[in-house]
């Protein structure tokens, strides 16, 4: 960033008064710009005992399957953002059950949130950036085709807790 949202001035790299970390600073009206880590959420929705999965048609990961996750809106919730997702990604309506894993990916300033769901039909369809949707059985998910480490994590933690009968809270770190 080389100049200020509010003012059109330069702003510079600086630790600002009371902070820590440094920030882009206006060098004209003082105003801070803060860089945060953009929240990804999703959800492992299930229709008896299959698991939806979304073969992507962007980069990154393209022709990747993944969970129906992407970035959160301003002014919705998580949950509503776990809905909105599936349902943009893979048609999908959802009935959000609880969080289930949490990703922190710190090296490229994300966090990752999946949600348990229950598709509320047979219902799905490709959206625009899905090239395919599919249900899995357990035994059919293509884990050499899963798009991202977050993805795998989680699936591997629902179908262990699926198989004890109880699900928990998974939280993880992921370095580069």
């Amino acid at each position: 960033m080389s100049y200020c949202t509010r003012c059109g001035s330069a702003a510079s790299l600086t630790i600002p008064a009371g902070d820590n970390l440094a920030r882009q600073v206006c060098t004209s009206c003082g105003h801070i710009h803060y860089d945060n880590p953009r929240m990804i959420v999703g959800c492992i929705a299930e229709w008896e005992n299959r698991i939806l999965l979304c073969r992507r048609a962007i980069e990154p990961r393209l022709g990747y399957w993944t969970l129906p996750a992407g970035f959160m809106e301003n002014g919705e919730t998580t949950s509503e953002a776990a809905r909105r997702e599936t349902l943009e990604e893979a048609g999908a309506q959802v009935s959000v059950d609880a969080a289930f894993a949490l990703v922190s990916i710190a090296h490229i300033n994300q966090v990752h949130l999946f949600y348990r769901g229950r598709m509320t039909s047979s219902s799905y369809s490709a959206g625009e950036e899905s090239l395919e949707v599919a249900l899995f059985h357990p035994d059919e998910i293509p884990w050499e085709e899963l798009s991202f480490r977050s993805v795998r994590l989680c699936l591997e933690h629902y179908l262990a807790d699926r198989q004890q009968g109880g699900f928990g809270f998974h939280e993880h770190s992921l370095e580069p």
